[in-house]
C-alpha cells in the first residue's frame, strides 16, 4: 500500500541528496500543470541523473538526460511510497505549478541474439 508524506522544508537538502543516490539507474517523467500553461509534459521518461534542492536560491533542480529541470521556489513537497520504492514527487512551486515526477525502472532490455547482436527486424 502506498503512502504520501509532505516533506518539510528544513529536510528537502538532505532528503533530495538521499533520493538521487536511491534513485540511480531510473527513469524520471515530469508533468507540469498550471492555469497560464495547461498540462505540460516536459520529460518522458528519461534516465535520471539525480535531484537536488539549493536552500541559497530556493531552486529544486532535476537533471536527467538531455534537460535539467528547474523548479523556482518550491513551496511544498510531498513524495509517494510503497514501502522503500519512491513512486513519485510532487511539487507545488511558487508560480501556482503543479509539478509531478514519476519514476520507474527502465524497460528491460532483449537479450542479443546469437553471436552476440541483437535479433534484426526481418524485411
Amino acid at each position: 500500500m502506498s503512502e504520501t508524506i509532505k516533506l518539510e522544508r528544513t529536510a528537502w537538502k538532505t532528503y533530495f541528496d538521499h533520493v538521487s543516490r536511491q534513485l540511480e539507474g531510473r527513469q524520471v517523467e515530469i508533468e507540469i500543470a498550471s492555469l497560464a500553461i495547461g498540462n505540460q509534459l516536459a520529460a518522458k521518461w528519461l534516465p535520471l541523473f539525480g535531484i537536488t534542492y539549493d536552500e541559497k536560491n530556493d531552486l529544486l533542480a532535476v537533471m536527467a538526460e538531455g534537460l535539467d529541470h528547474m523548479i523556482r521556489h518550491p513551496r511544498e513537497v510531498h513524495a509517494e511510497r510503497e514501502g522503500a520504492d519512491l513512486h513519485s514527487i510532487h511539487v507545488n512551486d511558487g508560480d501556482g505549478a503543479s509539478q509531478l515526477l514519476r519514476f520507474r525502472a527502465p524497460p528491460a532490455q532483449s537479450p542479443p541474439g546469437p553471436g552476440g547482436n541483437a535479433p534484426r527486424a526481418a524485411g
